[in-house]
């Protein structure tokens, strides 16, 4: 499962990632023991409702490109709680995905080269969440190097 935007992925692993996210929730809700320890699993035990959210997130992408999901997520616990650490960070995710989808389909919304491209494609989402932090990462990102590929972990821990 990814931390990213479900935009960025393509048309196959949207619904793999959903497929993943429900066999998790299985998992946790009926205690079943097959993949109980495998790490993205343990990763979400306690979050549920983080779980939940991030359905709901896939559910709206989905529906962006014509999918309906059937299959709601209704778990839910530590509402507001996200879990605090990664298993990959998001700079790795998106390497992950540039290397799986060579020459291959992109997502709906194009790979970020840099924190600029990143930035553009999300910077009225923050806008319309919280003035003060898009001002401050607004600064942040002009100060960055122009057109730096993603190579560190500084450019997420802004």
């Amino acid at each position: 499962m990814w931390d990213i935007n479900p935009g960025y992925l393509n048309r196959h692993s949207l619904p793999g990632e959903n497929r993943d996210l429900h066999a998790i929730v299985s998992i946790i809700v009926n205690k079943k023991k097959g993949y109980s320890n495998h790490p993205e699993t343990v990763w979400w035990i306690g979050y549920c409702w983080a779980l939940r959210q991030r359905h709901q997130l896939l559910v709206a992408e989905m529906s962006l490109r014509g999918v309906t999901d059937k299959s709601p997520v209704v778990i839910r616990d530590n509402e507001g709680v996200w879990p605090e650490a990664y298993i990959d960070e998001p700079f790795q995710q998106f390497q992950i995905l540039k290397s799986k989808y060579h020459n291959k389909e992109q997502g709906r919304i194009p790979l970020p080269k840099n924190a600029q491209q990143l930035w553009s494609q999300h910077k009225y989402s923050m806008l319309a969440r919280d003035v003060a932090l898009y001002k401050k990462l607004g600064r942040d990102v002009s100060e960055m190097k122009s057109g730096r590929e993603f190579s560190d972990e500084q450019v997420f821990h802004m």
